[in-house]
């Protein structure tokens, strides 16, 4: 039973990166935990909660992963304030746990002499003992406990050892020892190079090399950091995920929208035809399964990366690709997240989060959309089908594949060279020199793995889904409203606010080949890129383009488009922000609507002039 008269107390985990800090948290708190954004900013906040052997209920914060208190990105800001009590409606934590990983003290320590300067009690936590002392490597616990002025708690994690001690050596700390002056502040130059020889003249005194090192990781690393058997081992690594996008999501998603469509079908048939029914089936339960049809995707590249992360991969692969993202101005880490874009720009923006500086984290943001996602592939498919002839060229390779590499190959450079124009007209000082703690291996634990999976697939549900089906709901109303006059002939969609949103931007985009019918599909489909296929077959009055539909709307459409208007409007396709659903990720992603606009913008007018040059310079070919 819980004792009412103990205080509560906060407990918050302070450490480096790669040092199981996370696993502590989950050993700690188990399915106690919950997943928020911290105000203002989109750096998350993990808290849980555990009762101690005495009975006092511990609240258990675990901050983002930080070299020092000396912050250079947006959540090692967050780590700080939060230390030194600054957070908006945050009291300072009771305790700090500084986490570390027993097997690598050097980097640790220089933040363990921050924390002293804080003044509040702290206790530092040596995970990963065990593999500490397989390695042979000897610790004199009390003498660094001395020169650090905190007790020592050696744990495993993962195996839940050490748990019990550092919860009582907590709660004593919070009971005995009050919070001292903070004399901590910004380092200079001087002051860091002091810190690091103190943390080396420790390091020397009190730890001795390990008799038995880890070889298998320096062994493992001579052929996965090699210069060109990693890229291919690493290549090999990226191909599997990407085949796994769509070989273990599609057959999901596909269920989900099977579901989807048969609850919509079971609601038309139980409620009236009209404006209720239009807004249950087209509307809310379209909505929510635009949505929720993404979840597998997302859900496969977030497996992928955890298990990339904690098998100590990730920061190899980030350390092997920095050379060629760099020559675009890119991080090292955005490979992932824009390899994720190929199948969605969603998990590829959410994705982004591997990377810790904000400017680097934003041009990968900025940049993703522009990588060829599979809801484009509908688009291409049925333009492509229907005006681009099936012959081959130079003998042996066919002409419509070509023109669908062409349009992968023209996103992933337009992105590249997106990323290179930002990085150098407007954040040419803000990236910094790729510095990496690479990790020892060490398996993943499958706890921690799908502990963070279903609060990735959470945190989509509950986030994007509160921008994303609104604005659906939006499309829907768009295209519903109002109804065609009595004894109208032409589509129904033609009389509403999108009809009337197309006319009216119709000569806007007269001079890049569009016609009224493709203005109109444009505004249906900014709920997503694929559904503008539907909407054209809605406009064309073909009907279900499923199928024999979709054959009768290519038939329709190798009669009424020329090549010039066809290939403008694969080109409007490459670089249209043409979907609602990634606009409210984003938006949410980066705490507000600036860069979304700012996406927007930049891709409509990249769109924009893509289209006009692809029209201009087909009809001046005597190809229009």
């Amino acid at each position: 039973m819980t004792d009412t008269t103990l205080a509560p107390t906060r407990l918050a985990l302070v450490g480096n990166p790669n040092t199981g800090k996370t696993a502590l948290f989950n050993a700690l708190t188990g399915s106690r935990q919950k997943v928020a954004n911290y105000a203002g900013v989109t750096v998350e906040r993990k808290e849980g909660v555990l009762t101690s052997p005495s009975g006092r209920v511990i609240h258990v914060l675990d901050l983002p992963g930080t070299y020092s208190l000396r912050a250079r990105s947006p959540d090692e800001a967050v780590t700080r304030d939060a230390v030194l009590g600054r957070l908006a409606g945050e009291t300072p934590p009771d305790v700090i746990v500084c986490v570390a990983d027993a097997t690598n003290l050097r980097l640790v320590l220089r933040l363990a002499l921050e924390l002293k300067q804080v003044g509040r009690p702290f206790v530092l936590a040596l995970n990963m003992f065990d593999i500490a002392q397989r390695q042979g490597l000897r610790i004199d616990l009390e003498g660094l406990s001395r020169e650090i002025g905190a007790p020592i708690v050696t744990t495993v994690a993962t195996r839940k050892r050490g748990i019990e001690d550092l919860v009582l050596q907590a709660e004593a700390l919070a009971d005995s020892m009050p919070a001292g002056e903070n004399v901590w502040h910004e380092p200079s130059a001087a002051e860091i190079r002091a810190a690091h020889g103190e943390a080396q003249r420790i390091m020397k005194a009190h730890v001795r090399p390990a008799e038995r090192p880890d070889t298998w990781t320096s062994r493992i690393d001579r052929v996965l950091l090699h210069p060109v058997g990693g890229l291919l081992i690493l290549s090999t690594v990226m191909f599997v995920m990407f085949q796994a996008v769509f070989a273990w999501a599609t057959p999901v998603a596909d269920l989900i929208e099977a579901g989807f469509v048969g609850l919509g079908g079971l609601v038309a048939t139980v409620t009236p035809d009209g404006l209720l029914r239009s807004l249950l089936v087209d509307g809310l339960i379209a909505g929510v399964g635009s949505v929720l049809v993404f979840l597998p995707q997302i859900l496969t590249v977030f497996f992928f990366i955890l298990l990339l992360e904690d098998s100590g991969y990730m920061a190899r692969a980030a350390f092997l690709m920095d050379r060629i993202m760099g020559s675009a101005g890119l991080h090292g880490r955005a490979f992932i997240p824009l390899l994720s874009s190929h199948a969605c720009a969603i998990p590829g923006v959410m994705a982004a989060r591997v990377i810790d500086q904000k400017h680097d984290r934003l041009t990968t943001i900025l940049i993703a959309p522009l990588m060829t996602c599979s809801a484009r592939i509908p688009v291409y498919t049925l333009i492509i089908g229907a005006l681009i002839p099936r012959t081959t060229v130079w003998g042996f390779l066919n002409l419509q594949g070509l023109v669908m590499f062409g349009l992968y190959a023209a996103g992933i450079l337009s992105g590249l060279l997106v990323a290179f124009v930002i990085r150098t007209l407007f954040w040419r000082t803000a990236s910094e020199p790729f510095m990496m703690e690479l990790p020892t291996y060490r398996w993943p634990d499958p706890e921690n793995v799908l502990r963070n999976l279903w609060q990735r697939g959470m945190i989509f549900i509950n986030r994007a889904g509160r921008i994303i089906l609104p604005l659906m709901v939006l499309v829907w109303v768009l295209s519903t409203f109002p109804y065609p006059p009595e004894g109208a002939t032409g589509p129904a969609i033609d009389y509403s606010f999108a009809g009337m949103i197309g006319h009216f931007i119709q000569p806007l985009l007269a001079p890049i080949g569009f016609n009224w019918q493709m203005s109109i599909a444009l505004v249906p489909g900014m709920a997503a890129r694929e559904v503008a296929v539907a909407a054209l077959g809605t406009v064309y009055a073909v009907g279900d383009v499923e199928g024999a539909g979709q054959v009768a709307l290519a038939s329709i459409l190798q009669t009424q488009w020329s090549l010039a208007t066809g290939l403008s409007f694969l080109a409007w396709y490459v670089f249209a922000p043409q979907c609602v659903a990634t606009l409210g990720v984003v938006k949410r992603e980066t705490n507000g609507w600036l860069w979304p606009t700012v996406m927007f913008s930049y891709m409509f007018a990249l769109a924009y002039l893509a289209s006009l040059a692809t029209y201009r310079g087909t009809v001046a070919l005597g190809w229009g």
